[in-house]
């Protein structure tokens, strides 16, 4: 008998929160939820707001969801199934969250574009070894990068093959 009127409680207050949220606001867990008004979106913990970011701001998204978690507000299958995202990058975004910070997350991209591994000099370096005639695959190895990459770059225009002279 005790053990019903816990859920009957439970249930009261749970009802007693919906009114507060207007018809378009999604639930994360029964008292978390979210919505989004004007390009922002605003997080709700009992009806109050408690983060906001813009729309497009990806990278605030990930920041905030992480720390609901961390924070125990909800967990990692609560934003898969409230926001259609991976269980994998939700794992990760959180673990980054958890070791290095919320730097992390709001940090200045300084690659600009390029990838890491085929910046000029290493350009220069492995279309010296195609001119002399190495293999993609031989040089990836030196390189330590991929045999995929050196191959994109070729199709790109970026590296040029030395054809086969007989």
């Amino acid at each position: 008998m005790f053990r019903n009127l816990k859920i009957t409680i439970f249930a009261v207050m749970g009802q007693l929160l919906l009114p507060l949220f207007s018809h378009d606001t999604i639930m994360i867990t029964p008292v978390l939820g979210y919505r989004e008004q004007g390009g922002t979106v605003y997080y709700l913990l009992s009806g109050l707001p408690i983060y906001s970011h813009g729309s497009d701001d990806h990278n605030m998204f990930r920041y905030i969801t992480s720390n609901m978690i961390l924070h125990g507000l909800c967990s990692n299958q609560n934003i898969v199934d409230a926001f259609h995202v991976s269980t994998d990058s939700v794992r990760r975004w959180k673990r980054v969250l958890d070791t290095k910070g919320e730097a992390a997350f709001f940090a200045v991209e300084t690659r600009h574009g390029r990838t890491h591994k085929l910046l000029p000099a290493v350009l220069v370096r492995i279309q010296i070894r195609l001119d002399k005639g190495e293999s993609a695959y031989s040089i990836a190895k030196v390189e330590c990068i991929s045999e995929g990459t050196i191959r994109n770059a070729i199709k790109q225009g970026k590296l040029k093959k030395k054809m086969n002279q007989k």
